[in-house]
């Protein structure tokens, strides 16, 4: 369980993060989006106690994350991968922490196999690993102490196409047996096949907030015209707030009938009008991150 209620910073004047609340709940994998600044990395370190919140409270397993007696045998935490001792092997950088944490050398080799990095790739220094294997250790290091709950920021950074597919894979068995994960990623695609539930952030504030089902369920139309830009145009003019999807067509919140008479009143021809009965994630993730004044600047484009 990962409780957060009202978390915000602030660095002198900037706000970084204002009043964010949400909860992970246990045997679920919750996806944390948001475009690059929007806070997520900001927000996963005050859960974690590495930055002090302004205000507001968060907790793990219902204590705050610092009040935990051994963090690392209730909490696996991955925030930077590259954050590790360059001169030290893959195995000795597991040891050390398994010590600090009570951990046998037996679950330090089950990791180092786990995560395929047994044997020769053991021996080798951090500093020689390639990005994808710092990923796969860090993912071991989360995991050493046989946690109840992931905080994972970026872990698929690095990780070639079967590595997603694996990581995929642990995360989602790790939620069935009734771990509770946080996932941050930039690869939408991948939230979408792992994810129970969304918390989208966009400008330092939670814009969404729901199971992912019913967020892709959607809300609106779908509408093509034959000339775009002055359907786009038209739909501002009326007040009726569009996104472009990735094949072109505009995602319009909004009844079918309204924007079928916009489109009469001002001639256009209608190649496509239906309901948005399920839109896909990205085009999702561009209607609530994207700000109306870059939606003006599209439309002006």
């Amino acid at each position: 369980m990962i409780d957060i209620e009202g978390l915000t910073k602030r660095y002198g004047a900037h706000t970084a993060v204002q009043d964010v609340s949400f909860r992970c709940e246990p045997g679920t994998v919750t996806g944390f989006l948001g475009p690059n600044g929007a806070g997520k990395s900001t927000t996963m370190r005050m859960l974690c106690g590495l930055t002090s919140p302004s205000a507001g409270r968060s907790s793990v397993l219902g204590v705050p994350f610092r009040e935990l007696p051994n963090p690392g045998r209730e909490v696996g935490v991955l925030l930077d991968a590259s954050a590790q001792h360059a001169g030290r092997t893959g195995r000795e950088i597991l040891t050390v922490s398994a010590r600090v944490l009570g951990v046998g050398d037996d679950r330090v080799e089950e990791l180092l196999e786990l995560v395929q990095l047994s044997g020769d790739r053991a021996r080798r220094r951090a500093g020689d690993y390639s990005l994808g294997m710092r990923q796969r250790l860090g993912i071991a290091h989360a995991l050493l102490g046989d946690p109840r709950v992931l905080v994972l920021d970026e872990p698929a950074n690095g990780l070639d196409p079967e590595g997603i597919h694996w990581m995929r894979g642990l995360l989602r068995d790790f939620a069935d047996r009734g771990g509770t994960v946080l996932l941050s990623s930039h690869l939408l695609h991948e939230i979408e096949a792992v994810a129970d539930h969304l918390v989208v952030i966009a400008g330092g504030r939670i814009v969404a907030d729901d199971s992912l089902s019913a967020l892709l369920a959607g809300a609106g139309v779908v509408v093509r015209a034959t000339d775009t830009a002055a359907l786009r145009r038209a739909l501002a003019a009326a007040e009726l707030p569009s996104v472009t999807t990735t094949d072109g067509a505009q995602r319009v919140e909004g009844e079918a009938e309204a924007v079928g008479r916009v489109a009469a009143e001002h001639g256009l021809v209608l190649t496509e009008l239906r309901p948005a009965d399920r839109a896909g994630l990205e085009d999702l993730f561009l209607s609530l991150t994207t700000t109306p004044a870059e939606r003006r600047e599209e439309i002006a484009a």
